[in-house]
Parts: C-alpha cells; sequence; structure tokens
C-alpha cells in the first residue's frame, strides 16, 4: 500500500542517504584499491619527473649521482608503461571485492519510499546493508 506524502517523503530522504554513504564506501574502496596497486608507477613517475633537468631537476644527492635525463626520461616512459596493466589489476581486484561483499546490492530502490512492505535485500544474499536481516517468506511480486 502506497505511504502517505509525509512518510514518503521522509523515507526518500534516508534511502537516499544510505545510497549515498554506500556509493562513497565504493569510491573509498576503489581509492584505497587503485591506490595501493598504483603505488609502483607512481613512485617511477615521481622520481623520473624530479630528476629530469626539463621538468623539475631536483638538487637531491641521487639525482645528481645515479638518474641523469636519459635514465630519468626511461623511468617516465617505464612508468606510464607498467600503468595500463597495474589499472587492469586494480579494476579486477575492486570488482572481486565489491562482489564478495554484496556492496552493489546494497543500493536501494526509492519505489521502498513509495510503498509499504518492502524488502531490504534479494532472496539467499547476505549483504552488509542487509544485516537488520531479510524476509525470507517475502511476496513474489515485491
Amino acid at each position: 500500500e502506497p505511504r502517505s506524502p509525509c512518510c514518503c517523503l521522509a523515507w526518500t530522504l534516508v534511502i537516499g542517504t544510505m545510497n549515498s554513504l554506500v556509493f562513497l564506501l565504493n569510491l573509498l574502496l576503489m581509492f584505497v584499491i587503485f591506490t595501493i596497486v598504483l603505488l609502483p608507477t607512481i613512485v617511477v613517475v615521481y622520481f623520473g619527473f624530479q630528476c629530469h633537468s626539463q621538468v623539475l631537476h631536483s638538487s637531491a644527492r641521487y639525482c645528481k649521482s645515479i638518474l641523469d635525463d636519459n635514465s630519468s626520461s626511461a623511468l617516465i616512459i617505464l612508468g606510464f608503461v607498467i600503468m595500463s596493466p597495474l589499472i587492469v589489476v586494480a579494476m579486477a581486484i575492486y570488482c572481486s571485492l565489491a562482489r564478495r561483499l554484496h556492496l552493489l546490492v546494497c543500493f536501494q530502490p526509492y519505489s521502498l519510499a513509495v510503498y509499504k512492505g518492502g524488502r531490504c535485500c534479494h532472496r539467499g544474499e547476505r549483504a552488509l546493508c542487509c544485516a537488520r536481516g531479510c524476509d525470507s517468506q517475502g511476496k513474489a511480486w515485491v
């Protein structure tokens, strides 16, 4: 049965807030995974740009004794070459974690705000957002 207009507005705000929090959790997880996996690329490109005479030309000891312009250019090229496979690895790790943790199931439809008696998740799935429990005897059309 439909909810009252005030109740519908309140539930819309609750569901919108919950969906926003789930989105931010997904974004944070993706940021952490990509940062960890792409750290070698970040370091290699950083040192390449830092020691190249045409870019930053740092006065650090390792830039003067170990890295010249040719080796700095090689580091920059190597960093960008290894970036593509590492992005694929990071995306595969994120997708497997999101699937294992059922993070994409946690997004709730706004029809829960309009009608009473909706369920929080799909039957047989134990997602984090459904810790309060699912209605296992739900109707077939819900």
